[in-house]
């Protein structure tokens, strides 16, 4: 069977000494107190995120595929879709740059570190920017 192995390395370098981005992150005061563990342990664990939920779902995925029901439009996703997208809620992986009050660990990184985190998570950027849009909608009313 197929593994995955995520290529923690090369994100650390790009996150740490391409972009600098605990460095940049830094200079905004609610981020003031990042450091490169904190970084590396979020790249870590969403590296064991999607070697041990996300990637087992290839097989399923291009086994089943979607199914569209056409009298109620309603779409049926492969076996484990759904309990992954839980893991990945209950994981605080949609919350990563919310506000702590609301789940959130206010960790904004920048639009390319994040498509980097996601594209690992194996995540669809329209479901992050859906759940990200509709907290800042919350905190602003």
């Amino acid at each position: 069977m197929p593994t995955y192995t995520p290529p923690l390395r090369d994100m650390q370098f790009v996150m740490h000494e391409l972009l600098h981005v605990v460095e940049d992150l830094q200079q905004i005061p609610k981020h003031a107190e990042l450091d490169a563990d904190t970084v590396n342990a979020v790249l870590e664990e969403g590296g064991k995120f999607a070697a041990e939920v996300i990637f087992p779902l290839n097989v399923s995925g291009d086994a089943e595929g979607c199914s569209l029901d056409q009298s109620s439009h309603a779409v049926t996703t492969p076996k484990g879709f759904k309990e992954a997208y839980r893991q990945y809620i209950d994981g605080g992986w949609a919350a990563l740059a919310c506000d702590p009050d609301f789940g959130g660990q206010i960790l904004g990184l920048g639009a390319g570190e994040r498509a980097h985190l996601d594209a690992l998570l194996g995540v669809d950027q329209r479901v992050l920017v859906g759940h990200f849009g509709q907290a800042q909608r919350l905190v602003a009313h």
